[in-house]
């Protein structure tokens, strides 16, 4: 068939995919000229210092087919800034995001390129079930909720980045220098309407998830700090109402020792609960004042994204 003069990149961050960048490599090579012969097609990989065999088989697959090319980190920027880094190298009239384990089923790529098609900027994955665990479930939403109702931005529930986006808004990424980028954010802020496709997200199809407690915790607290006002001025309320509280426990007391004054014993256990009560909310807040000035300090510092080691296959001009 022949091609309609138009481009579709790929990105794909790797981290320790040995088992997967091959087989993702064929899968989307296969799906390009079966489905979507009219399309140029290119692959992307933005590999973050992986300490397995990944980098050695990118290379030989970069040797094979031009179409596949390979950005290597000088080291491991961790899981927000690399990907949004190799969406930035990516100059296709659409650019499509997806993970190297499979979990972002590759075969949903022809859906979104028709939404595409009919004139929708952005065409987003939304998880309609995951394969983890409930407890973990739970918690994601819990979040989720929370951010809907501390931040000014309509965040989107149960989408980890997999979609299609246009490359006008590629554009306003790639003008955006921002060293903690927050993408979930990004695209409901910056105002291009959105498409959603659901899908059930399977297991891994190898390896193992390098996500842990820490990690997740981060871009977290990255997603609350960088669209949240509310958390810090609750700090303000908090400290109203319990001194007020405070003020009218005070009063109370001081009444009934002076019309009790023999029979009323206050004892110490009141002064004991106020103080580890105000303790743990002082440390509650001075940590959320922690992470809000640590979200200063990485964009005041204005590091690069990344620091790239090599490129395999992007020609001089890129």
């Amino acid at each position: 068939m022949k091609k309609n003069g138009k481009l579709i990149s790929v990105v794909i961050p790797t981290y320790n995919e040995e088992d997967n960048v091959v087989p993702m490599t064929g899968t989307l090579t296969d799906l390009f000229e079966k489905n979507l012969p009219e399309y140029d097609f290119e692959i992307i990989y933005i590999d973050n210092h992986s300490k397995d065999r990944t980098r050695q088989i990118l290379r030989e697959i970069c040797a094979k087919d031009r179409r596949v090319k390979a950005i290597f980190n000088a080291r491991n920027f961790g899981q927000l800034r690399s990907p949004v880094h190799g969406l930035k190298q990516a100059y296709g009239d659409c650019v499509v995001r997806l993970n190297a384990d499979f979990q972002d089923p590759p075969e949903l790529i022809p859906t979104l390129v028709r939404e595409w098609e009919q004139g929708n900027k952005i065409v987003i994955g939304i998880k309609s079930r995951t394969e983890e665990g409930r407890v973990m479930a739970w918690f994601r939403r819990q979040y989720y909720r929370l951010l809907r109702k501390i931040t000014d931005i309509g965040h989107i529930e149960n989408f980890t980045g997999f979609g299609l986006y246009d490359r006008k808004f590629v554009d306003v990424v790639r003008s955006i220098h921002d060293p903690v980028p927050y993408l979930r954010g990004m695209i409901a802020e910056l105002g291009f309407d959105y498409k959603t496709v659901p899908y059930e997200r399977p297991a891994r199809r190898a390896g193992k998830s390098k996500n842990n407690f820490y990690s997740l915790y981060d871009v977290a607290m990255v997603g609350i700090t960088s669209y949240s006002k509310v958390v810090l001025r609750l700090a303000t309320f908090i400290g109203g109402i319990i001194g007020l509280i405070s003020i009218l426990v005070a009063l109370f007391y001081l009444i009934m020792k002076l019309i009790y004054w023999n029979r009323f014993t206050a004892g110490v256990a009141p002064l004991v609960v106020g103080e580890f009560f105000l303790g743990g909310v002082e440390l509650f807040f001075i940590g959320i004042l922690g992470e809000y000035i640590l979200s200063i300090n990485q964009r005041v510092l204005d590091r690069p994204l990344v620091v790239e080691e090599e490129r395999l296959n992007f020609d001089e001009e890129a």
